[in-house]
């Protein structure tokens, strides 16, 4: 079912059970005062009629000549009284239509006034009282015109329920088109939206309803899903662009080679070449599998314990065992003074790959290639500074240096695929901690690690 018909069908069924609620309170209130006015008429006429008998001790056939010839008696009215030894003495119900048991006659001679129906007869009967004689007055008739009066509001009220709910579903319908009509434009706008044109956007309208923030919120996914299409795309191509050179390399020399017969000292300068062109492409697979694995794990969900000072020294001592005129001076705060103060909570394979990124950059980039790294410490958290005298980056260009493959214009010179700086960035994210990078063209870099300690 739609949602246009859903929502016309309970605006229909508020508005109709509204409307039979009040219809029916109407005729119900209306119907007691019919009662009670009539019975107060009824009343009024029993009293009259035993004052002129009893007290005024009038003539009853002369009383019975008034009520004939009263035009405004009730319709089919009966007037009886009965005395306190049962005899009647004075009556209009000539053909004894009124009945009335023993009960009701003890029941109105005990005080109380008692009203019942007969047909179509309203009966109503209380009691006179006269110095030591009471009388038992019945007093009956039919309330033919309210009764009508009744008939009719029934129908009217009827007709209206009936318009009502006719007015009701065209409304529903109506008011249900005109608030949805936004979502229907929000759909027709998403249709039009494919992987070519995420550049448009959905209309915001005044951007403070429902659905005006909807469209904003859908608007921001755009955004990021247009950025993320875009860093793909990118990606994609710069990942080619980075493989094939090494490839072409590689190609390239096989071909010279096999063209002639080679000395042994040529063969052997030949393959160290496409060696190193291989572990150039083995690095780069390697850095590329890694970005798709902290990019898909998102936040690191472990509970393995991990001493950061440790970390740092065995990624110093791989570090130097490979690089020989590389130097990585190590400096403990004196604000550590607990080896809890150094322990956080994580993945120890993926925080030393970010370090040993961290330290080879520094070193890499490096006059003197060295890099100084400084271990503070908060009561909840661990921060590691690592700071170089090298190249430095422009401050147009640190905005972009956690983009894949970006590497900046005086760092073209020096090996590297641009991506070692997202790797860290994705791994520090992924262990809820933050990273920060300030630099200057000349006068070096600092990269600044912010972990949480682990709670004991």
């Amino acid at each position: 079912m739609k949602i246009r018909t859903r929502l016309t069908m309970q605006f229909l069924l508020i508005g109709g059970v509204i409307m039979i609620l009040a219809s029916l309170s109407i005729y119900y209130f209306s119907a007691k005062y019919r009662q009670e006015a009539f019975f107060d008429r009824l009343r009024a006429k029993a009293r009259m009629t035993s004052n002129l008998l009893i007290e005024a001790k009038l003539n009853p056939g002369l009383i019975e000549q008034m009520e004939r010839n009263n035009p405004v008696k009730l319709n089919s009215e009966k007037i009886v009284i009965i005395s306190s030894i049962d005899d009647t003495v004075f009556t209009t119900d000539y053909n004894n239509e009124i009945r009335f048991s023993y009960v009701i006659i003890a029941n109105i001679r005990a005080g109380k006034q008692i009203i019942y129906k007969q047909d179509d007869y309203d009966i109503m009967g209380s009691l006179y009282r006269l110095s030591n004689d009471r009388y038992v007055v019945l007093a009956a008739a039919i309330d033919s015109e309210g009764k009508r009066h009744l008939e009719k509001l029934k129908l009217i009220l009827l007709i209206v329920c009936l318009v009502s709910i006719l007015i009701f579903t065209v409304a529903g319908w109506i008011y249900a088109g005109r608030a949805l009509r936004p979502i229907s434009n929000v759909v027709k706008r998403v249709d039009q939206i494919s992987v070519t044109s995420l550049n448009l956007r959905i209309d915001e309208g005044n951007a403070k309803d429902e659905i005006g923030r909807l469209a904003a919120t859908f608007n921001r996914m755009l955004s990021r899903l247009e950025k993320s299409f875009t860093v793909q795309k990118d990606f994609i191509s710069n990942a080619s662009h980075e493989l094939r050179t090494p490839l072409t390399a590689i190609n390239g020399q096989l071909e010279v080679i096999s063209l002639k017969d080679r000395t042994n000292d040529e063969y052997k300068s030949a393959i160290k070449s496409v060696l190193e062109d291989t572990r150039s492409i083995i690095d780069l697979a390697n850095r590329l599998l890694l970005i798709a694995r902290t990019s898909a794990e998102g936040p690191v969900h472990s509970s393995s314990k991990i001493r950061m000072d440790e970390i740092l020294w065995q990624s110093r001592d791989e570090l130097v065992r490979f690089n020989k005129n590389y130097q990585v001076n190590i400096i403990l705060d004196d604000s550590v003074d607990d080896e809890s103060q150094m322990t956080v909570t994580g993945d120890e394979s993926l925080l030393k790959v970010a370090i040993s990124n961290l330290m080879e950059n520094g070193c890499k980039y490096s006059n003197d290639h060295t890099v100084h790294v400084r271990i503070r410490s908060s009561d909840s958290h661990i921060r590691i500074t690592f700071k170089d005298n090298g190249i430095g980056i422009t401050p147009e260009e640190q905005l972009k240096v956690f983009e894949p493959f970006y590497r900046s214009l005086n760092a073209k010179s020096f090996p590297g695929t641009g991506i070692g700086l997202l790797i860290v960035k994705q791994v520090i994210e992924n262990h809820n901690g933050s990273i920060t990078l300030t630099s200057e063209p000349g006068h070096g870099t600092e990269v600044v690690i912010t972990l949480p300690l682990s709670q004991v």
